[in-house]
């Protein structure tokens, strides 16, 4: 999506090899006009679907999941990286490795709203070794629900989480696919 990555290029910070700031349009500060341009394009991607359901993790995944299930006409469901005194009775759970904070999560899903009869639409910020993905794809199969797809902002494509997901036979659609990054020499997307 030339227009995600002509942003990143102009606001993204590289900071080393492998870390990308997007904070100042998609995960801290929130440009909605832009999000709202991203939902658009997963709706287009995935519009025969027939999507229940969107799915993301805590916390910089549900923005972006709003404004695409605007598009879509459905409910948010958000994974939570603790249990809280407001999570009653039965709940999903899977260990997800965060790359951004580096420690182990156990993240949970209530029971409730996440059956077999869902096509769950997943949707984050970022792919980069599969983590967050892995679980939040396994929440959904332990309901006995299907993976219509995830839908991605930004994949470090350089990274090996989008192609060992991909080669399980489900479904990723990355709005821009960074191929390298460095410092000095900037982004390189793929084509």
């Amino acid at each position: 999506m030339k227009l995600l990555e002509d942003r990143i290029r102009k606001d993204g910070i590289v900071i080393g090899a492998d870390i990308l700031k997007v904070d100042s349009f998609l995960n801290h500060q929130i440009d909605v006009e832009l999000l709202a341009e991203m939902g658009k394009e997963w709706k287009r991607l995935y519009q025969d679907e027939k999507i229940t359901k969107i799915l993301t993790i805590e916390a910089s995944g549900i923005g972006i999941a709003c404004i695409a299930a605007q598009q879509f006409g459905v409910p948010v469901l958000f994974a939570k990286k603790s249990k809280t005194k407001n999570i009653a009775g039965e709940v999903y759970t899977a260990k997800v490795m965060s790359f951004t904070h580096g420690r182990e999560y156990d993240i949970i899903v209530s029971r409730k709203f996440l059956t077999a009869d869902d096509n769950v639409l997943i949707i984050d910020d970022f792919l980069a070794n599969g983590e967050a993905l892995r679980g939040l794809i396994k929440l959904v199969q332990d309901a006995g629900a299907r993976v219509a797809g995830c839908g991605i902002a930004i994949e470090k494509a350089f990274q090996p989480g989008g192609d060992q997901i991909r080669k399980t036979g489900v479904r990723v659609e990355s709005l821009a696919r960074v191929l390298s990054m460095d410092e000095n020499e900037g982004i390189v997307f793929t084509d």
